[in-house]
């Protein structure tokens, strides 16, 4: 049972949007930002969410390694692919652009595909696919991000978590959304771990000395020190549970991230420069978006993808299991869940919330604080 108190989701909106503004970020960009985030939350997907406004948004802008003015520039364009510069702004912010240009196109020429290089945390991948879904059409995303997967056989720290992240369109209520990291676990979910002062579970993370570490503060510290790695899809350090697929798929995601864009990859996304102090995280990000109506239409797409969505839910279930679930169809039950209370906020976020709050001088009181 869920025992954090509720913020609306309206007060939790109209407060991220001053709260960005308040930073510098203009005000229509910080509407998609703060929406970003709250979909996370409203997906069940708390590691991106309100989790991350903070430490990973807000911090970076103060630090200087993230700006809230997101200038986009346009390297290169066709009528089916685009190309862009984001200048370091708010990775959010080019990819809402992005996508918004890929579904007109693809909309008239049936497909479309675009990079950005030197962008930032674009939030949930599965935002942007679903922009496609939400419009009748197929959605495929991925984004390169600082070193935490070590290679089979390895332990350094050397890819980003890395998601390949699908999003179709059905006949039923939500779409069918894959949207997960190509480690066993995201970094975002340790760094909710640390704050909630929950262990890792053992087999996730290996350190340089092959053990595997459990302690979820520690392992970040580790991470950033370069002497653990997350384990790739599978595990790691040897490939006895096929961990190379996960390896395989976060390398497809850093080619397409870094290579498409003719932007950075790997250690150079470490966030710091050669004399340990910060600097910007130069992130890529690749899209592309298929319009059904080129193949067998979109009507034909959404029953046949809601059918075999429905046949797997009915196949036969293990023992003691009573149910199957397909993609996207637990963060859609989630929202149902959620919609009538609002966000669910701990301690710590609860924390960081008034102390965004009192900085700016914003009048807000939450319902916590009663």
């Amino acid at each position: 049972m869920e025992t954090r108190p509720y913020v609306s989701w309206e007060l939790m909106n109209s407060f991220l949007i001053d709260a960005f503004v308040g930073y510098g970020v203009p005000r229509d960009d910080a509407a998609i930002c703060a929406d970003v985030l709250l979909e996370s939350d409203r997906r069940g997907i708390e590691s991106h969410g309100c989790n991350r406004f903070k430490p990973i948004y807000i911090d970076r802008i103060v630090k200087g390694t993230l700006l809230p003015v997101t200038n986009l520039e346009v390297v290169r364009e066709t009528p089916t692919t685009l190309v862009m510069d984001a200048h370091d702004g708010m990775g959010m912010v080019a990819a809402h652009h992005m996508m918004t240009r890929l579904i007109e196109k693809a909309r008239e020429y049936g497909m479309a595909g675009g990079a950005i290089r030197n962008s930032t945390h674009y939030g949930i991948a599965g935002y942007w696919a679903t922009m496609a879904s939400n419009a009748g059409m197929l959605g495929l995303t991925g984004t390169n991000a600082r070193p935490s997967i070590a290679p089979t056989f390895g332990v350094e720290n050397m890819l980003g978590t890395n998601p390949l992240t699908f999003a179709f369109p059905t006949d039923e209520e939500f779409p069918f959304c894959i949207d997960c990291a190509t480690s066993i676990v995201q970094r975002g979910k340790i760094e909710y771990d640390a704050r909630e002062g929950i262990e890792v579970p053992a087999g996730m993370v290996v350190a340089s000395d092959g053990s595997s570490p459990t302690d979820a503060a520690a392992i970040l510290d580790m991470l950033v020190e370069g002497t653990a790695a997350l384990a790739p899809l599978g595990g790691g350090p040897g490939d006895e549970m096929c961990g190379y697929k996960g390896y395989g798929y976060a390398t497809v995601v850093e080619i397409l991230s870094a290579a498409l864009a003719g932007g950075r990859f790997m250690k150079a996304l470490n966030g710091i420069d050669a004399n340990g102090n910060p600097e910007m995280y130069h992130l890529g990000h690749f899209f592309f978006v298929v319009n059904p109506e080129a193949f067998c239409g979109e009507e034909t797409f959404r029953h046949i993808a809601g059918d075999i969505c429905r046949a797997l839910r009915a196949s036969t279930k293990a023992p003691g299991y009573d149910r199957i679930y397909t993609a996207g169809e637990k963060e859609w039950l989630a929202w149902q869940e959620r919609k009538d209370k609002g966000v669910p906020v701990g301690e710590a976020v609860q924390a960081e919330l008034i102390q965004v709050r009192d900085h700016l001088g914003l009048p807000y009181v939450f319902p916590f604080e009663a």
